[in-house]
């Protein structure tokens, strides 16, 4: 079997001695070749160049940044049946992709679990969700949550950690500074009247939609990788009925999809297991991918891939 092991060295909780003996144990089990990323966007064409190369599986190391762009780099090689499975390594703050397929989230633990799954020749068919021409694993969004991620790369430029704590200063900066305008985004879904004067939109392709330290954080409970895309968009983002929804976002919810509930309310829209919809923006929007920040758009169209990547797991 032959194996490239995609390393993010900037991967902000592994260190050079875990990737080395990471890289040991993958060797067990395959011939196995590494490449380091130097450059946003280095890991797609490392994932890329693989996949042409008759590569068997991809193992990204890192958070879910790098994740994305080896998921885009191993879609974009149009391999068919041949793309070459993923397996995932934790190495960001976060990691919601590597937890929601059940993962440990730390790299020596997650990596065990490959092995074997390497040796029984185990993995499972995962759904992507696909925005314009890009991939995402878990999830999207336009808007508020956008604007949070912006706010928080901007502060890891000037140095700063990425924590549970940066994340809700985050939030609580932007909401209350521009958070509450009406940027006038509208959902449409074929066959359905357009959904008008929503003020932020989250999809997501799995559940949890992020996670607040070891608390998982519930947007649309009943999203999967066996299903089309969820989406909550929040018709209005005023003080009460906002807190009011983070809060149900905060609740328990049980480990079967099947069992969970909607987030409620009255200026909450649900959707569930949507082939494709279009999100048009009557001005610029923040846009972000897996929680990469990807610039403002005014329109962006969204497409369920069911079954399009195999997950060592």
């Amino acid at each position: 079997m032959r194996g490239l092991l995609v390393v993010n060295p900037k991967a902000t909780t592994t260190s050079a001695r875990t990737r080395d003996v990471l890289a040991g144990a993958l060797r067990s089990e395959m011939e196995l070749t590494i490449g380091f990323t130097r450059r946003r966007g280095h890991g797609f064409d490392l994932a890329r160049d693989a996949a042409a190369g008759g590569v068997d599986v991809v193992v990204a190391l890192g958070g879910d940044g790098t994740v994305n762009e080896v998921v885009n780099g191993l879609m974009a090689a149009q391999r068919g049946p041949q793309t070459p499975a993923l397996a995932v390594v934790p190495g960001g703050s976060t990691n919601v992709f590597v937890r929601a397929l059940g993962l440990p989230r730390y790299a020596v633990d997650a990596t065990s679990v490959i092995l074997k799954a390497l040796r029984r020749g185990t993995s499972r068919r995962v759904s992507l969700g696909l925005a314009d021409d890009r991939y995402f694993t878990f999830c999207a969004g336009l808007g508020l949550d956008a604007a949070v991620v912006r706010r928080v790369e901007q502060a890891r430029r000037k140095g700063r950690r990425s924590t549970p704590g940066l994340y809700l200063r985050s939030t609580l900066g932007q909401y209350f500074v521009e958070g509450r305008r009406a940027p006038g985004i509208t959902l449409e879904e074929g066959g359905t009247e357009p959904a008008e004067g929503l003020a932020n939109v989250i999809v997501q392709n799995t559940a949890p939609w992020t996670y607040l330290g070891d608390r998982p954080i519930h947007a649309s409970p009943r999203a999967s990788f066996d299903s089309g895309l969820d989406v909550l968009a929040l018709q209005a983002l005023h003080l009460p009925s906002t807190l009011h929804t983070v809060t149900q976002m905060l609740a328990h919810q049980p480990d079967d999809p099947d069992e969970r509930g909607d987030v409620t309310g009255k200026k909450i829209m649900v959707r569930h297991d949507l082939a494709e919809f279009v999100v048009r923006c009557a001005t610029p929007q923040a846009f972000q991918l897996d929680g990469d920040y990807l610039g403002e758009r005014e329109k962006v169209k969204f497409t369920a891939v069911p079954g399009a990547l195999r997950v060592i797991c």
